[in-house]
């Protein structure tokens, strides 16, 4: 049975840092795009980060491009999201994200993605 489970969520004060982790189990993902996407309540689920099978290619959306990155360690087949200078707005679940099916596209459309995580929450205050 494949998992993804993510951790590394909590409450942060706006400013702060947060590290989430994603460990996959079941089969390996390291060559496949991983992604994170997050949804706030009354709101779709948005890409925010992703990072090619190959490693050599990220994509980030505007909203927390230069904040956020994400990066992928391939012998604990597991995938990170560092989140700096954390925003009130960053508030959300955070979900990670498997796509086998591209190893060098990074696909931004959450239906594209065949594997997901439970979701961790992340809440920042002011």
């Amino acid at each position: 049975q494949v998992q993804l489970v993510e951790s590394g969520g909590g409450l942060v004060q706006a400013g702060g840092s947060l590290r989430l982790s994603c460990a996959a189990s079941g089969r390996t993902f390291s060559n496949s795009v991983v992604a994170w996407f997050r949804q706030a309540p009354g709101k779709e689920r948005e890409f925010i980060a992703g990072l090619s099978g190959s490693g050599d290619s990220t994509k980030y959306s505007n909203s927390v491009k230069g904040r956020f990155t994400i990066s992928r360690d391939r012998a604990k087949n597991t995938v990170s999201l560092q989140m700096n200078s954390l925003k009130r707005e960053d508030t959300a679940i955070y979900y990670c994200a498997a796509d086998p099916d591209h190893i060098f596209v990074i696909v931004v459309t959450p239906n594209v993605y065949d594997y997901w995580g439970q979701g961790t929450q992340v809440t920042v205050s002011s």
